[in-house]
């Protein structure tokens, strides 16, 4: 099983963003920080989210379970309800669905900021490289 952490960062609200990403596996533990571009902190939040996805797809890495993490309630109760209500959040809803079907199982949890340091580190990190 794969376990994955994004957040993501904003300087101001739209501004520039950057994304952190916490991969670890069995023999796997990458960290990765990643400029979003500009945009507002929820859609920075998606961003990163599609990206963990999108790179584990790459990685060859996608044919376990995997269990992402994200501290953002906004993509997390998205994802769940399978509904977004802001017109901004359903192309990435869109996406995550199609990404959702080259899993075996893919599961997605909210935690709290506090238990999410290791990415938003990596997220402040993109900021401060890239913006």
């Amino acid at each position: 099983m794969l376990r994955i952490y994004v957040d993501a960062a904003t300087k101001g609200n739209p501004g520039p963003s950057g994304g952190g990403i916490v991969i670890v596996g069995d023999a796997l533990h990458e960290q990765i920080h990643t400029f979003l571009g500009e945009c507002s902190n929820h859609e920075a939040e998606f961003k990163v989210f599609i990206n963990a996805l999108q790179l584990i797809i790459e990685k060859r890495q996608n044919n376990q379970t995997v269990l992402i993490h994200s501290d953002s309630k906004i993509v997390v109760q998205t994802i769940e309800k399978k509904h977004a209500k802001n017109p901004l959040f359903q192309p990435y809803l869109h996406t995550f669905q199609k990404l959702e079907n080259q899993f075996p199982l893919l599961l997605v949890k909210w935690l709290p900021e506090s238990q999410n340091k290791g990415a938003d580190t990596l997220a402040k990190q993109a900021l401060q490289k890239y913006s």
